[in-house]
């Protein structure tokens, strides 16, 4: 044991006397211009070190430098900076003169993807032939210079395409193991925060560089990320990702596959790729199992929508509004849809939105330059089906759209309520349409469209009125005749039919019909959808509900419509009713009716001339 003990100490002196002894030898500025020299050879690079190399022993063997700089052919600006740099290097190859660096590591550094720092060719600046494909021999490298780990912390990364704005990601840590054969390991985590949101990243892939500047291929194993801030929801969005993903230097096109995408309750999956030249080309094909946008987007609107969620903010104070991201008022609206084109077909088993739940939708849209047609959106809602094909036109300086609205047996009372609309009215749906208007939004919508439609509803109850119990009430109070009681503060229709004309929040209504064993209708009306007022006239027969009284008079009140107007505000509605006009007509001409039968039958009566003059003046 004790000669055991003594080799070890005899190995770990020599060990330390070696070191020390490639310490004192080999001074580490001896590389400085080597490495210089190489970047620039390699890579066209400008590597600048500001202050001298020197030696770091322990626990790794490394060589560290102060501020250094690395500057692109042409470039204004460097690349990446970095307040500290540090070489790990193996201790073997250095008594060969060989330089093999491990790991760099980059603390504090500043990687500038913008403008400024591209590669640039002076003007006057020949072309230089492409490289020698051939591998170098080993005998006319000298020094050589090989980096299988890279380490950046503390770090910085600022991106710009062109002239839009710049993005910072701040915090940045990164590990990147690379084996001889160019593969490598990724480990990522960074913070984004920008227009008061805040971005938080975390990533773990596999990198394929084998073909490297040609091609370039990666599995994400795991993407996780969460946004918050700004006007996100509360709650915030958090979610993780995985996908394939493939570089292709000659036709520069990304393309990705098995996407698995969460965003809190939501789950997307799906591929695409994108190509990108001046105006990127995007082709997508996406799936997504539950689609939450309650749950990713804020907005009153949004929580009004759901019944859950009034509920519950009736028992809680109310909240102050979250802030608003400003934006340029001088930009054109959707101006985004100007600087790319697409094709993209999406399909999803649940969507809820504004309080709806939808299933089954499908989407075939195409974008090019700010012309957005929509070939198909469709799903269903409930029992019934919904169809919304259109276009958006933005290529000018104000938006144009276009939508062909078709839906069948669709709850109306679903769709007021989403949309903030006091009518207390139910039913099923069924319309087709063609309306057409600016900004795709529903204040842009109650403001600015127009368009005209057919609707057509079933099972119709209107809340607040009783039509038949208005009109057989007053007609009680003024008769002899008696009626069934009805405490339902609601009228009921099986079926109601009518036009609409949509002309900058003015609705007009037309040819209105409807009927049910109770009662039937016609009538016309206009709403004013800015003002939640409306102005309605209606002609109502009631056909049942009469106990007993004057049969005559039953029978004419059958047959007879009755002048019936509701008016004002939707959440307190007014109504006329104009009952005893149309008695007094009914026994006035009653009246004339039994005159004219006494006077035809008594025409030689010294009172028949008498009784025809009454009657032409009735």
């Amino acid at each position: 044991m004790r000669r055991v003990l003594t080799t070890l100490m005899i190995l770990l002196v020599v060990l330390v006397a070696g070191i020390s002894a490639l310490v004192l030898l080999v001074n580490p500025n001896d590389f400085r211009a080597y490495m210089v020299q190489q970047v620039e050879a390699r890579s066209g690079y400008q590597l600048e070190l500001d202050e001298p190399l020197r030696w770091h022993v322990w626990p790794q063997l490394s060589i560290l430098s102060g501020r250094m700089s690395l500057t692109a052919p042409g470039a204004t600006t460097p690349l990446v900076s970095a307040a500290n740099m540090r070489l790990d290097v193996e201790l073997w190859p250095l008594l060969s003169h060989q330089l093999h660096v491990k790991q760099v590591m980059l603390k504090g550094a500043v990687i500038q993807l913008t403008p400024q720092t591209k590669a640039a060719r002076k003007p006057d600046e020949p072309v230089a032939p492409d490289d020698n494909p051939m591998p170098q021999a080993e005998a006319d490298k000298g020094w050589s210079y090989a980096i299988s780990r890279l380490e950046v912390a503390d770090s910085v990364l600022v991106f710009q395409h062109e002239d839009e704005e710049q993005v910072t990601v701040r915090d940045i840590r990164l590990k990147m193991d690379q084996d001889a054969s160019y593969h490598a390991t990724l480990d990522f985590s960074g913070r984004i925060n920008r227009d008061q949101r805040d971005l938080t990243l975390a990533m773990k892939a596999k990198i394929d560089a084998a073909d490297y500047p040609h091609s370039l291929t990666a599995a994400i194993e795991q993407f996780d990320w969460q946004l918050k801030g700004g006007d996100v929801s509360p709650q915030g969005i958090s979610g993780t990702a995985t996908l394939n993903a493939q570089w292709q230097e000659a036709q520069k096109r990304l393309s990705f596959s098995n996407l698995n995408v969460t965003a809190n309750d939501s789950a997307m999956s799906g591929q695409g790729s994108v190509v990108l030249n001046d105006a990127p080309e995007w082709a997508l094909d996406l799936h997504f199992d539950k689609l939450n946008l309650e749950n990713l987007f804020s907005g009153a609107t949004m929580a009004a929508a759901s019944s859950d969620t009034a509920q519950k903010a009736q028992a809680q104070p109310k909240l102050l509004p979250r802030p608003v991201i400003a934006r340029d008022s001088s930009e054109p609206e959707y101006n985004s849809l100007r600087g790319f084109s697409a094709q993209v077909a999406l399909s999803a088993g649940q969507i809820r939105w504004r309080g709806m739940d939808f299933t089954d939708v499908k989407s075939q849209m195409t974008n090019q330059a700010g012309l957005l047609t929509l070939t198909t959106l469709e799903g269903k809602m409930g029992n019934g089906t919904l169809s919304l094909p259109g276009r958006l036109d933005v290529r000018g300086r104000t938006p144009k759209s276009l939508f062909q609205p078709k839906l069948e047996n669709v709850e109306i009372g679903t769709i007021l309520k989403a949309f903030n609309y006091p009518i207390a009215l139910t039913g099923a749906l069924s319309m087709s349409g063609d309306f057409s208007g600016g900004l795709v939004d529903a204040e842009a919508f109650r403001r600015d469209w127009q368009g005209n439609a057919h609707l057509e509803m079933a099972n119709v109850r209107m809340e607040g009125l009783n039509f038949q119990q208005l009109i057989q009430q007053a007609v009680a109070r003024s008769s002899d005749v008696k009626v069934e009681q009805d405490y339902d503060n609601s009228t009921r229709l099986d079926a109601l039919s009518t036009d609409l004309e949509l002309d900058h929040g003015s609705v007009t209504l037309s040819d209105m019909q409807g009927q049910s064993p109770l009662l039937a209708l016609d009538g016309k009306g206009t709403l004013d959808l800015i003002k939640e007022e409306s102005d309605t006239q209606f002609n109502v027969r009631v056909l049942s509900g009469w106990n007993g009284g004057n049969s005559e008079l039953i029978a004419f009140l059958r047959e007879t419509p009755i002048p019936l107007r509701v008016y004002g505000k939707w959440d307190a509605l007014q109504y006329s009713l104009k009952v005893d006009q149309v008695l007094r007509d009914h026994l006035q001409g009653e009246a004339k009716r039994r005159l004219n039968k006494w006077a035809d039958r008594n025409k030689d009566s010294k009172y028949s001339e008498d009784v025809k003059k009454l009657l032409e003046k009735m």
